[in-house]
């Protein structure tokens, strides 16, 4: 079986992993390098790496028609798709025999889009999964193969939500996707009427406006923005991250208000509060939130949307 794979970064590696143990994968398909953190240093994508370092050939298309043409050359039985970051052309996805297949993190019909993880989080879902699904040209809506559902833990964000899906999700593929391509695994239609959206998530969407929102929600998008972009406001006019959180049951101060109690930072939100753990004032390196408070002396500070 002639596989051909496109990926982009670190939850799409254990699937290209294991598509080495049940395939001949001819190709690898990612994003090209682009500039990232602070620095904006060039790095190759972690499938790039991954495939480098494997022996498979790597092809970093710029646009439609070099995708095309790539995955053309491959000459693939199947393409298999985990978190690549572009949609497919229609005449692209009649290229492979068996054509293309995704490896969705969400329990489809449910969260479909681009950010499945963070939505599932957000909307307080009790579990999540995996789904994988024979592609056709609407986003993520074609017929599924298979699911593997995993249980959203109290403490999960997206990385280690993502994390734990990437590994569901290349036991998918590696169970079930040579069934597939020999004719003998037939796949279900989806129940559009039970669809939901998983829109890109926005940077200012991130802000949090805890004098509004309960402390259930701002913990939910504490989780969900972590590690990106990151969940935060402005405290007393300094822009300020807050990376880590817990969810209190003693009695909140003013809702929009931080301040110390008994040694903790402890945010305010309506009907209840959140001790803030891990805390990244703006140009500065993430930093216990107490001892940030401890910097300002103690002085309580309003937190509010920029």
């Amino acid at each position: 079986m002639r596989t051909v794979f496109l990926g982009t970064p670190e939850e799409a590696v254990p699937t290209l992993a294991a598509l080495l143990g049940i395939s001949e994968v001819v190709m690898a398909i990612s994003q090209p390098a682009r500039p990232r953190g602070r620095g904006l240093r060039v790095d190759a994508s972690p499938v790039e790496e991954a495939a480098a370092a494997w022996g498979i050939p790597v092809r970093t298309p710029t646009n439609r028609a070099e995708f095309g043409e790539a995955v053309e050359e491959a000459e693939a039985d199947v393409a298999v798709v985990a978190a690549y970051g572009r949609i497919v052309p229609g005449r692209v996805l009649a290229m492979p025999e068996a054509g293309f297949v995704n490896v969705h993190f969400s329990l489809l019909p449910r969260w479909r889009g681009a950010s499945p993880v963070t939505r599932a989080l957000l909307a307080g879902d009790a579990e999540t999964g995996v789904t994988l699904m024979v592609m056709d040209e609407g986003l993520d809506t074609g017929p599924m193969l298979a699911t593997s559902v995993v249980r959203i833990r109290p403490t999960d964000t997206t990385g280690t939500l993502t994390a734990r899906l990437a590994g569901a999700g290349a036991a998918l593929v590696a169970e079930h996707l040579a069934a597939f391509v020999a004719g003998d695994l037939t796949a279900a239609p989806q129940d559009d009427a039970l669809a939901t959206a998983a829109a890109k998530v926005s940077v200012e969407e991130a802000f949090l406006d805890p004098a509004r929102h309960s402390h259930v929600a701002i913990d939910r998008a504490i989780r969900a923005f972590h590690p990106r972009p990151g969940a935060g406001g402005m405290v007393d006019g300094t822009r300020l991250k807050v990376l880590g959180a817990v969810p209190l049951d003693t009695e909140p101060p003013v809702p929009g208000m931080v301040e110390m109690r008994d040694g903790d930072a402890v945010l305010g939100a309506v009907g209840g509060a959140v001790r803030l753990v891990t805390v990244q004032p703006e140009g500065k390196a993430p930093m216990d939130a107490a001892a940030w408070m401890h910097g300002r002396r103690g002085t309580p500070g309003r937190f509010e949307r920029p």
